[in-house]
């Protein structure tokens, strides 16, 4: 194996890790925020509230709003990682 291919491999396997550990937190607190709105959505359609509270824009919808933006560009960071990874393998196999 070449010295570019371990390289490629290492980075990688570190830019997978990184994007993946900083990815995790945000989609956890993703989840917990888009329950709690689905549940405050059936709380207001159970008590007869307006039906377009869907349309508004709330606390809770900005900040799912970074949440999302925030894993999409740590899931890059992992993804480039892999594929870093798998072109390390090639380097090194050629």
């Amino acid at each position: 194996m070449s010295l570019l291919g371990y390289a490629l491999v290492v980075v990688g396997v570190v830019l997978f890790a990184l994007g993946y550990a900083r990815a995790r937190d945000p989609w956890r607190r993703y989840g917990a925020l888009k329950a709690q709105d689905e549940n405050a959505s059936r709380y207001r359609a159970w008590r007869g509230g307006p039906s377009s509270a869907a349309d508004e824009k709330t606390g809770a919808s900005v900040a799912m709003a970074l949440l999302r933006r925030e894993v999409r560009t740590w899931a890059a960071v992992a993804a480039a990682g892999v594929v870093l990874v798998v072109v390390g393998f090639i380097v090194a196999t050629s």
